[in-house]
């Protein structure tokens, strides 16, 4: 039993000894693979982080785009206003009550065509949201009233 004693010592060494290379090889892994993770964590955010950068610019230019559109369309629409003005003032008579009439709505198209076009879908927000501060409960009855009519209109009748 003697002689076994120094082998048993040793044995354990020998076991010590590669339980510590196995605890220092399975944490080398996990620090790998924690490493792996991480730089693939941080590789998908940073996809993402493009993916939404490119998505942003693209719906950045489309609301640009459109709101070109739609400044054209309303400088158009300026254009047209003041068109039918120089129309009805071509085919007014000379005198009387008709002349009159005609030349007030061709002035009034005019001015109207004159504002869409100088001012544009900013301007005439701005405006209208001064008209509002100025006139809170006007503002206010004719909301409710122009809801009710729409209420009115979508509604369908059995």
């Amino acid at each position: 039993m003697a002689n076994i004693q120094p082998h048993m010592n040793k044995a354990k060494d020998e076991v010590k000894a590669a339980a510590g290379e196995v605890k220092r090889d399975a944490q080398n892994a996990v620090s790998d693979y924690t490493d792996r993770a991480k730089d693939a964590a941080a590789n998908v955010t940073d996809k993402a982080r493009e993916v939404a950068s490119s998505v942003m610019e693209r719906a950045k230019d489309t609301a640009s785009n459109l709101g070109k559109k739609a400044e054209s369309g309303l400088e158009s629409v300026g254009s047209g206003l003041t068109s039918a003005a120089g129309t009805i003032r071509e085919n007014l008579p000379e005198e009387g009550m008709l002349h009159n009439v005609g030349t007030r709505v061709a002035e009034g198209l005019e001015t109207g065509g004159r504002y869409i076009r100088e001012e544009g879908f900013s301007g005439m927000a701005d405006d209208l949201t001064d008209l509002i501060r100025r006139n809170p409960i006007p503002a206010l009855l004719v909301g409710v009233g122009v809801g009710f009519l729409l209420a009115r209109a979508t509604t369908s009748r059995s």
